[in-house]
Formats: structure tokens, sequence, C-alpha cells
């Protein structure tokens, strides 16, 4: 899949999968769920207060007949309530209605009833940006503050299983710092290093490794040419892993804000994927980040 209509074109043929709604008494989430229902990419199980959830509904002609209803007024509950319907497979992903995230994510991680896996929670974004002949995926700009060489490994096992759901069988992974060449005095070089000795080693699979590497020879094939790299994944990255979660984030805002492209995001690491969208988020953001969840849930 090389754009976001690709997404939602392909979570039509997969779909409708089921979503339950954590606390889905929230407007925009609502305006999203409708949507995706509308284009038979999701059926939705909503928890939460539905008499404050009828409300809205109303206020914006939403037929809630068209939707399974659970009643639970208490934010953490409608939580567990969300996480243990997909546990026990009677939905396929859970999305962050009106809750905390800290909220959802505990009770993702409870040990009774929740999706653990033993890996970490990462968060992927897809974006589609003008000008390029694929997607690109940004990890992680959301879920984790530093990590170290074996966060990064499961960060890019995270990042490659959402590619490969979009039918990207052995994505080009890139580990972006500040220059492409090793230094000690930089840590997140040395890691990248590591990283991709550790792949050399067969120690991460299904996909291409390389880094350190700087952001325009990661992307660009001619800046990669230009400074004389010579490396499968040189210019022609799919995945970009950025060293943390400052970098992530500035690098995720720049794209959404100053290139005003489409993307989609998602929490991977769980046994489901999870959609937490932000207020911030277009509706049709929304609407691509239940399509990307749609797809991840489909292929294992």
């Amino acid at each position: 899949m090389r754009n976001i209509d690709d997404i939602i074109k392909f979570a039509k043929e997969r779909g409708p999968k089921t979503v339950s709604v954590a606390c889905c008494q929230d407007e925009d989430v609502l305006i999203a769920v409708e949507n995706a229902r509308k284009e038979h990419i999701v059926n939705a199980i909503l928890i939460g207060d539905i008499d404050k959830t009828k409300k809205i509904a109303e206020n914006l002609n939403i037929n809630l007949d068209n939707y399974e209803l659970v009643d639970i007024k208490g934010l953490a509950e409608a939580c567990l309530k969300a996480v243990e319907l997909v546990s026990t497979k009677k939905a396929d992903m859970v999305m962050k209605g009106l809750v905390d995230t800290s909220i959802i994510l505990k009770a993702v991680l409870n040990k009774e009833i929740g999706l653990r896996t033993g890996n970490i929670l990462s968060h992927v974004a897809v974006f589609d940006i003008e000008g390029y002949d694929r997607l690109f995926f940004i990890t992680d700009a959301a879920m984790n503050l530093a990590p170290d060489v074996n966060g990064k490994k499961q960060i890019i096992e995270n990042a490659c299983s959402v590619a490969k759901s979009l039918d990207i069988e052995k994505p080009k992974v890139a580990l972006i710092c500040a220059k492409e060449k090793v230094n000690p005095k930089m840590k997140d070089t040395v890691d990248a290093k590591e990283l991709e000795d550790m792949y050399l080693r067969g120690e991460i699979k299904d996909c291409v490794v390389g880094g350190p590497f700087a952001l325009d020879n990661a992307i660009s094939e001619e800046a990669a040419r230009h400074k004389g790299i010579n490396h499968p994944v040189a210019g022609k990255a799919d995945i970009l892993v950025v060293p943390d979660i400052e970098a992530g984030n500035v690098l995720y805002k720049s794209i959404t804000y100053f290139a005003k492209c489409e993307n989609a995001g998602l929490i991977v690491g769980a046994k489901a994927p999870i959609i937490l969208t932000s207020r911030a988020d277009s509706d049709k953001t929304k609407l691509n980040s239940i399509a990307l969840g749609v797809l991840a849930s489909t292929k294992k």
C-alpha cells in the first residue's frame, strides 16, 4: 500500500472489524466511528455514559440503533470493559474516548483481562507525504521517552508488524540520528550501529535495518549519493525510528503541520491495536487511524 487511500480501500475489503470504544461520550470519537461505520470499515460497541452519549448523538444526527451500547459510568470500569471485550474476542481493537490515556493503558496492561504480550507498547504513525512513492512510518513519537537498545529493537518489530499489515513484506528501517556516522559521544549513533549489527546477526528479522542515518540520507536517494552512502536503506527508508520521544514528537508535528499531509496512528505491541486519537486530529485522521487498526488487527 502506497498511500492513505489504499489503507481505506483495503480496510473496506478486510472489514468490517469490531471496535470497542472506551468512554464513548465524546463528540469527535462518535463522528469518527460513525464515518468508519458508514464506510463499512467497522462495527462498534460503545461503552461509557450512555445518557451523555445519546445527547451527543442526537445533536450529531447519529442513530445509535446501529451500535451495541454498554452503560458504564465509571471511566476506569468502562476502559476495563472495553479491553475485556477485545481479550475475549468480542471485539478486534479498542479505541480511546473521553478518558485520559493513562487510564485506558492501565486497563490494557491489566494482568487478568488486559492485552499484555511481554513486548513494550509503542506508537506508530503513518504518513502519506506528497512527492513520495511510499508511505512513511515514524516511531516512537508518543510512548517511550528514551528507549535503550532492546527497547528500540522491540519498537522496530512493532513498526514492522504494522508495515506488514499494509502488505509491505520487508520494510526498510532507518535509525535516525543527528548524523550518519558513529560518534562515541552521541549514544544514539552507537545504538543505531548496534541495532544494525543485531539485524546482520539475524536477531531482527523480516526487514532491512540500517543506521545511523541522518533524516536526509534516509529518505532522499540524492542526499545519500551526495554523501557517498551505499546501503540498501539509504534514501529508501520506509520506517524512521527516532532516537527519543522529543525528536519523534517534533518530527511528527513538523510533518503534520508543515507538510499538511494525511496520516494515521496506532499504539501497538499489545494483543490488539489501540486507537488513541488526539482532539487536535482531524476527522479524517481519526477515520484513517480506525482503518489502520482494521488492517493491523487482520494480519498477524
